[in-house]
């Protein structure tokens, strides 16, 4: 190769010597924000499955005989406890749970913004509920 070859070669690359800096500048932000969304997503989904575990696990224990809708609280809350829920507000109905009752109605909500790692002011003020009917194990007399 000539030298005049190797003088441009090396013009063009002296040149370009900022560009992938320059490059790095305007890609990293949406990329890094891709990332962020992605584990904040992931974070609410998982929240999402067990906010529903947690509704079917405490419609479990007021369905059976004696059980009171308090336990089956408590139930839902320490379900929610695994995930560092923070919020969570747990009915049951019928709020008495006597011999006569016949279905059990549990419902969990959960704020999402109170439950967000990285973002929560993207989500907003939204809430996941779940609900979870089962029939009891009481016998009416």
């Amino acid at each position: 190769m000539n030298s005049s070859k190797k003088q441009k070669l090396g013009f063009r690359r002296q040149r370009r010597t900022g560009a992938t800096a320059v490059e790095f500048a305007l890609v990293a932000p949406i990329f890094f924000m891709f990332i962020a969304a992605s584990f904040e997503f992931s974070r609410l989904n998982v929240i999402r499955h067990t906010a529903d575990n947690a509704a079917y696990e405490a419609a479990r224990k007021a369905i059976v005989p004696g059980a009171t809708s308090a336990e089956a609280v408590t139930k839902a809350n320490d379900t929610l406890r695994v995930v560092n829920t923070v919020g969570a507000v747990v009915t049951v109905n019928p709020t008495t749970l006597g011999p006569d009752t016949e279905e059990v109605t549990v419902t969990v909500n959960v704020l999402m913004d109170q439950n967000g790692w990285i973002i929560p002011r993207l989500i907003g003020s939204r809430t996941i509920q779940s609900s979870s009917t089962l029939q009891t194990e009481r016998t009416g007399q």
